[in-house]
C-alpha cells in the first residue's frame, strides 16, 4: 500500500470514529497521536472545547528515562504519566480516541499504561 493511501485510510477511520465519540467534563476524551519518533496524549473536554492536560514522550519526566520516543516502552510510560495526572485531577473515566490509528503496538501500550495507572475506558 502506498504511503498516501495509508494516510487517507487513517483519516477515514478517524472521521468515522470521531462521529461516534465525544468527551464531556465528567468523562473527557483521551486522544492519542503518534509520529515516527514521538507519541502524544491529550485529555480533551469537547463540550467546553478545552484541552485539560497533555503528555508526550518529550516531557521532562519521561525524556530522561527513555532512549527513544517512538517505541512501545515510551508509549507505556506516556500512558502511565497521563493516567496519574488525570487521576490527581479527580477524573477516573475517559473515552479513548485512537485517532484513526490501529489499536496495536504503541497505541495499545499507551492504553495499557493508562489503565495500570487507574483510568477506566
Amino acid at each position: 500500500m502506498e504511503r498516501k493511501e495509508k494516510v487517507k485510510a487513517r483519516l477515514r477511520r478517524k472521521k468515522r470514529i470521531r462521529k461516534k465519540i465525544e468527551g464531556t467534563a465528567e468523562r473527557p476524551r483521551l486522544c492519542v497521536y503518534k509520529s515516527l519518533r514521538q507519541i502524544y496524549a491529550q485529555i480533551t473536554d469537547d463540550t467546553n472545547e478545552k484541552v485539560i492536560t497533555g503528555v508526550s514522550s518529550l516531557n521532562k519526566e519521561i525524556k530522561g528515562t527513555i532512549k527513544y520516543g517512538g517505541n512501545v516502552d515510551a508509549a507505556k510510560k506516556v500512558g502511565t504519566l497521563i493516567g496519574k495526572k488525570v487521576m490527581e485531577m479527580g477524573i477516573t473515566e475517559v473515552v479513548f480516541d485512537r485517532n484513526g490509528f490501529k489499536y496495536h503496538g504503541r497505541v495499545k501500550a499507551l492504553a495499557d499504561g493508562a489503565r495500570e495507572a487507574g483510568l477506566k475506558f
